[in-house]
């Protein structure tokens, strides 16, 4: 006889739980970024009323026409905060797969102790080496640019990166580099021709999180590294404005959830290929 799927071998109350305990792991990931939409949407008197209101009365989209014109260069914040995070993207991937490759294909001196030292590499926060930085930064010029932000991203987000790309090319099967071989390929060519084909579900994974990793990271390192805004990314330039005066909150708000809006919209056409990239190889072939 056949065996029941293991789902239907769930108890009602035992599907219950794993049901309740994941609606109250999704409640607590969601409150802030509901309350904050919220928010953007409450007029700023409102905002401190007694009784507090979760749900806005007379809400409107009236902060997200107004932040615009309140920040000034805010539509170059976004386009600053994009390019770097596409710029080191791309920097990273084009590192991250040829050295991944060797790591999961060849055995040589001291490559345990590499990813040993790119592992801990992650553990140091990034605030840790600002004034290293700062100096090495300074002393080739290259302060206020562009530069200085792309560098310190692309350093702390490959080392990850090649642990992700590595454990997924150690799935592919080593007979495909073997045959390869027989045939006169190089190892260059069996790379660009026979691994990266089958590795484009991986390393769509790896450009996602790389890409996500630097949005995200661009405050403390612009923050120091730059006083310019026209190379202001977008957390410093929000920073910048409503630091120095009052929090109009609602207008915060509002530009936070725009700001995000372009890593949201690269998550939400790409989450196809994130899945499937970290779900292929899960089962045995």
């Amino acid at each position: 006889m056949s065996q029941p799927a293991m789902i239907n071998r769930y108890r009602w109350y035992e599907l219950v739980g794993i049901y309740a305990g994941i609606f109250v792991f999704l409640t607590f990931i969601l409150a802030p970024f509901v309350e904050g939409f919220l928010v953007s949407l409450k007029p700023l008197s409102r905002l401190f009323s007694s009784p507090y209101r979760f749900w806005p009365e007379n809400g409107s989209f009236e902060a997200y026409r107004t932040m615009w014109v309140s920040v000034p260069g805010f539509a170059r914040y976004i386009f600053n905060s994009f390019f770097i995070s596409i710029i080191v993207t791309a920097v990273v991937l084009a590192l991250v797969v040829p050295a991944a490759y060797a790591f999961a294909r060849f055995k040589f001196r001291g490559s345990g102790a590499l990813l040993a030292a790119f592992l801990a590499v992650n553990m140091f926060s990034g605030a840790v080496l600002l004034i290293p930085l700062f100096r090495l930064m300074r002393s080739f010029g290259v302060l206020n640019t562009y530069f200085a932000m792309i560098v310190p991203g692309v350093a702390f987000l490959i080392p990850s990166a090649i642990w992700l790309l590595r454990t997924y090319m150690m799935r592919i099967p080593r007979e495909l580099d073997e045959a390869a071989f027989v045939d006169g390929a190089s190892h260059f060519y069996t790379l660009r021709r026979v691994i990266l084909p089958i590795a484009m579900p991986g390393i769509t994974v790896v450009a996602i999180t790389t890409f996500i990793g630097s949005y995200a990271q661009q405050f403390i390192f612009a923050l120091t590294f730059n006083s310019k805004s026209e190379y202001m990314p977008l957390p410093v330039g929000l920073f910048a404005y409503f630091g120095r005066q009052e929090v109009v909150w609602n207008e915060l708000m509002a530009a936070s959830f725009v700001g995000i809006a372009p890593a949201v919209i690269v998550i939400f056409f790409l989450q196809r290929y994130l899945v499937s990239g970290l779900t292929a190889g899960a089962v045995k072939q």
